[in-house]
């Protein structure tokens, strides 16, 4: 790799990291503190309410952002093109949702989602303005402008929905959280990048991105849809509350499986389009992401299925230990989540996203089978099956990869089968845990300190390289964080 692209991805990973980590810390101690003044009820209606949000948002993206980071010599027409267009279908979008909140407040029984609907969806205007200075920071490999912009806005609309919490509103302190955090983000995008839109239009390059895109699109509609799918099936047969647990439930298993995804993944298509053209650079590249993603993600993810009944008691609190065995199957079914990313990832910069909607749409019809046969038997086995399917299409991905990188199915599997072993034993040492010490709020750190201490060891001595460069790259860190702060003093 090059040293500038090195120094540009190694700073990316840096402030992904920063970017995750620091989101992730201040929605947790929110979450925490939210989770004891507000009901599962609440959560319910909101969860009711994101399935139309979280659509509008790739609706009005269109893959167009992907574009723009994918192609080499982005010019002023391209951004500004797809600025407007972003914005008109934003302004559509939030009309038709208007009009249609009585619709959807009636499908789901609940007449308050009327106003919170027509709220709530004014983040996808605010969503449509920020997008184009997102992608510019992305494309030129900016993690640190993104991350400023993320960690501000999603501190400064905790703090106003914890203000709204403590004088008791309700459903509202969702809802004004969740407008504001777009709100922010549309405002400090544009003060810290400082990109101004010029009144310039283009259809030929929305014609010219469309070709890429469209597969993108589809693939994002799918998977919002399939995402909110058991929010759609609560939500139309079960009791709010039982929505308000499965929100808490996904929305801690996303806490974990979403940082760590989004600081291995977040900046490897940005560097996978760089080298998109050297096959053998990009072959090598991608099977040192593979095995280090594997090694990192695996121990995780078997230890937070087995420490899930604490964990859900500590930070959302008893009343939510219903949330545990949906919280346990969702970790279960994102496994292999990080590395179907990787190869979905690294397809759509080569220009294969045909390829990339082809298995998803697979992923999807071999979910809508598997809800089929387990419906009638209750939510948990469905969630057994959905966790199964998506373990498969994980192993329908590295065909592909297979196929257009020449990276062999067997060097593939080799390659994260050891990372799963450990995986599994230090799991299985987290859960036995359980059968000698009981009260949550010590047996909880207890396998955080062992399984922490255990895997390390293992790093240690049978990934030294690895274990190596983690301390390099920490010591490099502190080093220029130490050097930035006495250059400050001075």
């Amino acid at each position: 790799m090059g040293d500038n692209l090195k120094q540009k991805t190694l700073s990316a990973f840096t402030w992904t990291t920063i970017d995750r980590f620091g989101q992730q810390l201040v929605q947790l101690i929110i979450g925490i503190i939210l989770a004891r003044l507000l009901s599962p009820g609440d959560y319910g209606l909101m969860g009711m309410v994101m399935i139309f949000a979280a659509l509008s948002y790739v609706l009005v993206e269109s893959g167009f952002g992907q574009a723009l980071i994918r192609k080499t010599e982005a010019n002023e027409t391209d951004y500004n093109s797809v600025f407007y267009f972003n914005i008109g279908i934003a302004l559509v979008l939030y009309a038709l949702l208007y009009f249609l909140s009585p619709a959807i407040a009636n499908f789901f029984k609940q007449p308050e989602l009327v106003s919170v609907n027509r709220i709530t969806f004014l983040a996808i205007i605010f969503n449509a303005f920020y997008l184009v200075p997102y992608s510019k920071s992305a494309k030129i490999l900016d993690y640190k402008t993104i991350a400023k912009v993320n960690i501000i806005s999603v501190s400064l609309s905790g703090l106003l929905g914890l203000t709204l919490a403590f004088f008791h509103y309700g459903i509202w302190v969702l809802v004004i959280q969740h407008v504001s955090y777009h709100f922010f983000r549309m405002i400090f995008f544009y003060v810290f990048v400082r990109w101004k839109p010029k009144l310039i239009f283009s259809f030929r390059v929305i014609r010219s991105f469309w070709k890429f895109s469209i597969h993108l699109l589809n693939t994002s509609i799918l998977n919002i849809i399939f995402n909110y799918l058991f929010v759609i099936i609560l939500g139309k047969f079960y009791k709010k509350s039982e929505v308000g647990y499965y929100m808490q439930g996904n929305k801690l298993s996303e806490t974990f499986n979403f940082t760590f995804q989004s600081i291995l993944l977040g900046s490897t298509f940005s560097l996978f389009s760089h080298i998109q053209h050297d096959d053998a650079r990009f072959r090598r590249i991608f099977g040192e992401l593979s095995n280090k993603i594997s090694i990192i993600t695996f121990p995780i993810i078997l230890c937070l299925i087995a420490a899930g009944k604490p964990l859900i008691e500590i930070v959302w609190s008893a009343k939510f230990l219903p949330s545990v065995p949906y919280f346990r199957l969702l970790c279960l079914a994102s496994l292999f989540l990080p590395l179907y990313t990787l190869n979905i990832s690294a397809l759509n910069a080569r220009g294969q996203s045909r390829i990339t909607f082809r298995i998803e749409m697979i992923k999807k019809i071999l979910i809508l089978i598997a809800i089929f046969i387990t419906f009638s038997k209750g939510i948990i086995p469905m969630l057994w099956g959905y966790a199964v399917a998506n373990i498969a299409a994980y192993f329908l991905s590295i065909f592909y990869i297979k196929s257009e990188l020449k990276h062999g199915l067997k060097q593939q599997i080799l390659g994260f089968i050891q990372s799963l072993g450990w995986g599994l034993v230090l799991g299985l040492m987290v859960a036995s845990l359980s059968l000698l010490i009981k009260p949550s709020y010590f047996l909880l750190p207890v396998q955080i300190f062992l399984a922490a201490a255990v895997y390390l060891l293992i790093i240690k001595i049978f990934y030294k390289e690895l274990y190596d460069k983690g301390m390099d790259f920490l010591k490099n860190r502190l080093l220029s964080l130490k050097q930035g702060l006495h250059q400050n003093k001075f």
